[in-house]
């Protein structure tokens, strides 16, 4: 439920004004309907157990594989460069930017001491700072790291989140507000994976200034084992969270959230829906072409397509393993699994497999 200040009201007030006056996906990271070469890049397992980041054409042609020294998960393109970036998996201690033509690793880039990434990171619209989730995994701390790239990806600040378990973040359209999923859970890599606070969780959606680090706003779920992983916007302002429900496995939770006109509701997709999704989603995008916003479950196996106004289900799939989503330009999604498949589906069309290859896709797609 919202925890807002009155300040905070009218600054995400001004956010949305803000963002409804933009044409197009001007100041989002790069989609579907972006002029030039269409290509999405993601973190891969190869045989012999290998890593690298992969680059693939609209049609699954893979276009080059770079080598990397450990399992990544996610990334973002630098606007304005040949750049793109891949965190490590939680624990993450490094990011690489490579260059997005060729796949040539630039430079790694390892976390401070007594943090580590948590595999996500967006940039500013001028390409110049990149904000990534972390955490000082001793008290537990999330927080967001601040680089220059303009100065060899040095560290320049630090933004508190207030919370435990900050993953994937992203930019509103009006090119200053911070969109983050605070998952609530508490984890240290002495433990590997292990939740540490299921029963304490505060999981939230926050958004941030990203020139002052001040927080702007703040939305809990309606369970507190409701973590709040994934996020998206779609290019009028409307923000999506995506949920991981941590609670008995027998219970049917909503687990989409949308932040809109100052109202933030959970959508119900239904009880059937929810238990095909195994309480759990891999990935949420917003289609910035039309009303459509796809999700993916590993743990169900299963993706789909929901009208962003209305919460109907319009279009499902059984892919084993799916994770990674992203926009296609013309108004489907491409689907990415941990079994190499890469699946087209749109509205209206049965799921297409465009190509199956001997990797294993990680849960993004960039």
């Amino acid at each position: 439920m919202p925890e807002l200040t009155r300040r905070s009201l009218i600054k995400a007030a001004l956010a949305g004004s803000a963002a409804a006056t933009l044409t197009g996906c001007s100041m989002l990271p790069r989609k579907a309907g972006s002029d030039g070469l269409q290509q999405y890049t993601g973190a891969i397992g190869l045989p012999g157990d290998r890593f690298g980041v992969g680059a693939i054409a609209p049609d699954g042609k893979m276009l080059w594989q770079s080598p990397v020294d450990t399992r990544c998960h996610s990334g973002c393109n630098r606007p304005g460069t040949a750049e793109v970036l891949f965190f490590e998996r939680r624990p993450g201690w490094s990011f690489y930017v490579l260059n997005s033509e060729t796949g040539e690793r630039l430079y790694r880039i390892k976390a401070a001491d007594g943090e580590h990434f948590v595999g996500h990171g967006v940039f500013s619209p001028d390409g110049r700072f990149l904000y990534a989730t972390a955490s000082r995994y001793e008290p537990g701390e999330g927080i967001i790291a601040v680089y220059d790239s303009h100065n060899l990806y040095q560290r320049v600040n630090t933004f508190e989140l207030n919370g435990v378990g900050p993953h994937q973040l992203t930019l509103h359209p009006d090119g200053q507000t911070l969109i983050v999923g605070l998952g609530g859970i508490l984890t240290h890599p002495d433990y590997d994976r292990i939740k540490l606070n299921l029963d304490t969780m505060k999981p939230a959606l926050v958004l941030v200034d990203r020139l002052s680090g001040e927080a702007l706003g703040q939305f809990r779920p309606s369970h507190h084992q409701l973590s709040t992983r994934h996020v998206d916007v779609s290019p009028d302002g409307t923000i999506y969270a995506a949920y991981q429900y941590q609670g008995p496995a027998h219970e049917r939770p909503p687990l989409v959230a949308r932040y809109r006109n100052g109202h933030y509701e959970e959508i119900d997709l239904g009880e059937p829906v929810h238990r095909e999704l195994g309480n759990y989603i891999a990935s949420i995008i917003a289609h910035p072409e039309n009303d459509l916003v796809a999700i993916a479950s590993p743990v169900g196996g299963t993706a789909l397509i929901f009208n962003s106004r209305s919460g109907k289900v319009v279009e499902k799939a059984s892919i084993a393993d799916c994770a990674g989503v992203e926009a296609l330009a013309g108004g489907d999604f491409l689907v990415s699994s941990g079994r190499g498949r890469l699946v087209r589906l749109g509205r209206g069309q049965p799921a297409t497999e465009i190509a199956n290859m001997p990797v294993q896709w990680d849960h993004h797609l960039v």
